[in-house]
């Protein structure tokens, strides 16, 4: 053993680590915060399951849906953190003493720290959906952690603070675009999920019609965020007039290159406003037929019977013609022209095809249809039956070629004849010709 290591060097080494530990860990002011670390952690472990069975009681009591679904996975967060905000409190409490009465408390502070980011992260692991906006507040969590562990939070921030650009009276540093990016995230984020809270609770107003609960939703959204965008700028001490020379452009801008995005827009909230569409619609633009999925501050989606959804510019609907097939009234009158050959009794084919049509499930029975002779063609005996459905959403073409179907049975079990064309053919004598030959 000595030829590789020496006694006498162990010795030393042992003696260094001894020190080090008197020094460091078993000095009295380090053994008492470690205590009251332990202590407020012990603490925390009795007080927690209290809290975590209040949250979970005031999560679930019945409010609405809307707000069970919110408060339930709030309480569920917070029930997981029960323990680490217990003890984070407890352990703020305990510094912020030590620091008061001028006690040693650097590692109060180091556990504070931990705590906060470890908090941080399991908060935006559990509320923010977005992989890369989660990434991004764990790293900068662990990072402002790290820095205040170690002391250089303060001189980090004055290097960032040093790092600035002047125009005009306007001051911008690197500090200052930093807490700006922060407030503005956390704020717009806030928004967007107080904005899906009152979507919700909005759309379970059935006293609402669909239209207004979406103008209500949209108005919702744009209030919130841009006050959210307000305030993180005032929050960086940035005044909102500095920005008027930017608003001027901004308007350039919309004036030049923005007149479609902001006509959508303007028709949209026309659209909301006046009624003329709203989600659940059945409507006819051009070639595209079909139901009125949602409303949005660009565009219309429509879904038609194939599945194919169409976006279809707000500033459209305003322009062109749009039949709304439900806009008063689901019921809908349907025309079906069926011809007949000459030789047919005209009386009973017409009382053929009104059975046809009330044996079909669609058809409403309180609303008469009816048959109606329309003309005498060259080849058939016009008729034209007139029905009333009243769920259109469910298709047109259907539920006329079931009709049909039950006419073409009918007819070939009362010997009832379809039309052809018919032509009489009249030849000229040839012989005139011949004699002038």
């Amino acid at each position: 053993m000595d030829r590789f290591f020496d006694t006498a060097d162990l010795q030393q080494v042992w003696q260094d680590i001894l020190h080090w530990l008197e020094l460091n860990a078993l000095n009295i002011d380090n053994a008492v915060q470690l205590g009251v670390v332990g202590g407020a952690f012990v603490l925390a472990l009795g007080i927690a399951p209290r809290i975590r069975r209040g949250v979970i009681w005031a999560s679930r009591l019945h409010v609405g849906q809307a707000e069970n679904a919110w408060r339930a996975m709030a309480g569920d967060t917070l029930a997981t953190l029960a323990l680490p905000l217990s003890w984070l409190c407890l352990q703020w409490i305990s510094g912020l003493a030590a620091e008061q009465a001028g006690w040693p408390h650097h590692l109060l502070t180091i556990t504070v720290s931990l705590l906060t980011a470890w908090i941080v992260i399991r908060l935006a692991a559990s509320l923010i959906r977005e992989p890369g906006a989660a990434k991004a507040v764990t790293i900068a969590a662990w990072s402002i952690a790290a820095l205040n562990i170690l002391g250089l939070l303060d001189p980090t921030i004055s290097l960032l603070d040093g790092l600035a650009l002047s125009v005009g009276e306007l001051r911008i540093s690197a500090l200052t675009v930093i807490k700006g990016v922060i407030a503005l995230g956390v704020l717009v984020w806030a928004a967007m999920l107080l904005a899906r809270i009152t979507e919700q609770r909005i759309s379970s107003l059935t006293n609402l019609t669909p239209s207004v609960q979406v103008l209500l939703t949209k108005l919702v959204k744009i209030v919130l965020v841009s006050v959210a965008v307000i305030i993180a700028i005032s929050s960086v001490g940035i005044d909102l007039t500095a920005f008027a020379v930017f608003g001027g452009a901004i308007g350039i801008g919309v004036g030049l290159g923005l007149q479609k995005a902001i006509a959508n827009l303007i028709s949209g909230v026309l659209i909301l406003l006046d009624k003329s569409i709203k989600p659940g619609d059945v409507i006819e633009v051009g070639a595209t037929y079909g139901e009125v999925k949602s409303l949005g501050g660009r565009y219309a989606s429509i879904i038609t019977r194939d599945g194919v959804e169409h976006l279809i510019p707000n500033e459209e609907l305003i322009s062109q013609q749009v039949s709304n097939w439900t806009h008063s009234s689901n019921e809908v009158r349907l025309r079906i022209p069926v011809g007949i050959s000459y030789k047919s009794d005209v009386r009973k084919a017409m009382d053929l095809i009104l059975e046809a049509a009330l044996e079909t499930d669609r058809v409403i029975a309180r609303r008469p249809a009816s048959v109606l002779l329309m003309g005498f063609g060259d080849s058939s005996v016009d008729l034209e039956l007139r029905f009333w459905i009243e769920d259109p959403m469910a298709g047109v073409a259907n539920v006329k070629s079931a009709i049909l179907l039950g006419i073409w049975d009918k007819f070939l079990q009362q010997d009832i004849e379809l039309p052809f064309p018919q032509r009489d053919i009249h030849l000229k004598s040839a012989v005139p010709l011949l004699a002038a030959e």
